[in-house]
């Protein structure tokens, strides 16, 4: 039998990745350590790196929005934060709702309204793009994400934190993109009223926080928010 030329085609076998030691995964370096500075909310992530995807997740209007701007003012204390308020815009209800978290125009948080979320990987895939980066709300993009590819997308963005914000329904994300993200991300709030219950892969985490609108402040605790604050 003769072989037709350019008929042929050699397939090269895929090696797997050589096994690791013990040894060498206690020796891995770790992940740049992130830094927070409010008390609660380091109690509940434990001692998190900057990478990886968060969740918060909740029904509407329980605090999603409240929470993940008091996150984003927090953690830009040291670390420039994005967020992008693909659902809300910069209407005057957001912007609102920015005052009540707190946030001034010194605080290092830029924002950006709607972006398609193939340009949203590829620009925060860049070195000198922000490395935290807040998304509000993940059901806007719904019809633009294949969930079996997203975990690799998120992947791109190696040494960077992208935190999701999601709605819920019957007790859990609503849709299937912020299902798929539940399994694998490092930190989860569900939020219910102005209490949010978090799970934390981390070493330490885990636990709830509540939001004091009295004092715009996020606090750790088992009590119901208006004990706490008589505490203060």
């Amino acid at each position: 039998m003769h072989k037709v030329e350019g008929q042929e085609q050699t397939q090269e076998k895929k090696k797997i990745p050589r096994a690791k030691t013990t040894r060498n995964v206690f020796d891995k370096k770790e992940g740049v350590k992130l830094k927070v500075t409010n008390p609660a909310l380091q109690k509940v992530i434990g001692d998190a790196e900057m990478n990886g995807a968060w969740l918060i997740y909740g029904v509407e209007k329980h605090g999603k929005t409240q929470l993940a701007l008091r996150i984003a003012r927090d953690l830009a204390f040291n670390e420039r934060v994005d967020y992008i308020s693909a659902e809300e815009g910069m209407e005057s209800a957001f912007k609102m709702s920015m005052r009540r978290a707190g946030i001034t125009t010194a605080d290092k948080i830029f924002w950006h309204e709607y972006i398609p979320f193939e340009d949203l990987i590829e620009h925060y895939r860049q070195p000198r793009s922000a490395k935290i980066i807040i998304v509000d709300n993940l059901t806007v993009y719904e019809n633009e994400i294949k969930k079996k590819l997203l975990k690799a997308q998120i992947d791109k963005l190696s040494n960077k934190l992208i935190i999701f914000v999601a709605h819920e329904e019957r007790g859990i994300p609503s849709s299937p993109e912020a299902r798929h993200v539940s399994k694998w991300a490092k930190v989860i709030f569900r939020v219910k009223g102005l209490t949010s219950f978090v799970k934390s892969r981390y070493d330490g985490g885990g636990g709830t926080i509540f939001i004091n609108e009295d004092i715009g402040e996020m606090i750790w605790g088992e009590e119901p928010v208006k004990n706490i604050a008589e505490n203060i």
